[in-house]
């Protein structure tokens, strides 16, 4: 256990070393399912299919603009395997008072990547048709909560600085299903 806590605390941090990720900006993230597992859909002849858990996916991604007010989501898609994004981060709309007594959440890309998780897996896990997690006709024991996850830990982002990095990654997220079997995601 000592040990363990040890290694986890020596972990290096991914992210740009001063940056703000809370900062107004574009964002291209990138998150990934544990093991790279197929669990959102398929893709067959670049036509992209979600199952059930793959729509889940996509309507929490889309939710994330309602739960968070500084949020605009630009091109994203949900693969089955991970989801890549555009993420734009711009100036709270809501006074500092207006909340009637609820703190906002973090405004930082981090916290919004965390709640998009944590809302995913809390809809997979009661919104499915089973009691245990299931993908197409796989289907996993049934587990205490917390015993299984659906996410990879971390993520990848990158900063977008310029118009025509914006157009390229819009265009890559946009092609991503054409592209999968030469993806470094497909498994």
């Amino acid at each position: 256990m000592n040990n363990y806590k040890m290694n986890y605390q020596q972990r290096e941090s991914i992210r740009l070393k001063g940056y703000d990720y809370a900062s107004e900006g574009l964002y291209f993230i990138t998150l990934c399912v544990q093991d790279r597992e197929n669990i959102f859909g398929s893709i067959k002849d670049g036509v992209l299919t979600l199952n059930e858990i793959g729509e889940i996916a996509r309507d929490e991604w889309l939710n994330t603009a309602n739960v968070r007010d500084n949020v605009i989501l630009h091109e994203f898609i949900i693969m089955p395997n991970h989801m890549h994004a555009i993420i734009e981060i711009v100036k709270n709309k809501t006074k500092t008072g207006d909340n009637k007594g609820f703190k906002s959440p973090s405004q930082t890309i981090g916290a919004i990547v965390r709640g998009y998780k944590i809302a995913t897996i809390k809809r997979i896990k009661a919104g499915t048709n089973c009691n245990s997690f299931c993908v197409g006709e796989l289907q996993f024991a049934p587990t205490p909560p917390t015993a299984r996850t659906i996410w990879q830990r971390n993520y990848y982002e990158h900063i977008i600085r310029d118009e025509r990095s914006y157009q390229y990654i819009s265009n890559y997220i946009i092609t991503n299903p054409e592209r999968w079997h030469d993806d470094k995601f497909h498994r």
